[in-house]
């Protein structure tokens, strides 16, 4: 079970599984939220996740490896924290999840370090950094109006 969570369903056993699973949560987030507009629920998922992410990555790095390739909670994590109190239209889900994958991918401003923290912390705390400067981003765009 704690496998399958790390996963996300067996995602991350997939070729570019953080990149997928990064997207299939930026359309649950999409699509839930276009029914019902809900920042209780994007921070209590966003609180949840990395909760969880952090202990199945204790868990599951004595079998998989430090910061395995299988573990994609971590960009579900990521993907949420940019998508919070971000407006509900299609083309920001899509913004946020590109620039989510930027900063997770080129691990840029510090975000490569948090990879130094131990077992789970490591594998949330970078994503969650590259999460953070995406919603910062994200909100710029957002505030500025450009897309509207």
């Amino acid at each position: 079970m704690v496998k399958l969570i790390a996963s996300i369903g067996g995602i991350g056993y997939i070729k570019g599984g953080g990149s997928i699973a990064a997207a299939v949560w930026a359309l649950v987030w999409y699509f839930l939220q276009a029914y019902n507009p809900n920042i209780s629920f994007q921070i209590i998922s966003l609180i949840l996740i990395t909760i969880l992410g952090i202990w199945t990555g204790n868990i599951v790095e004595k079998d998989w490896g430090k910061d395995s390739s299988k573990v994609v909670i971590d960009e579900v994590a990521g993907v949420a924290l940019t998508l919070v109190y971000v407006p509900v239209t299609w083309y920001y889900v899509l913004i946020g999840w590109i620039l989510f994958r930027f900063f997770d991918i080129a691990k840029p401003l510090g975000i490569r370090k948090m990879e130094r923290f131990p077992k789970g912390w490591g594998v949330m705390a970078d994503d969650l950094l590259a999460g953070l400067y995406s919603a910062i981003v994200l909100q710029i765009i957002v505030a500025s109006k450009f897309l509207n």
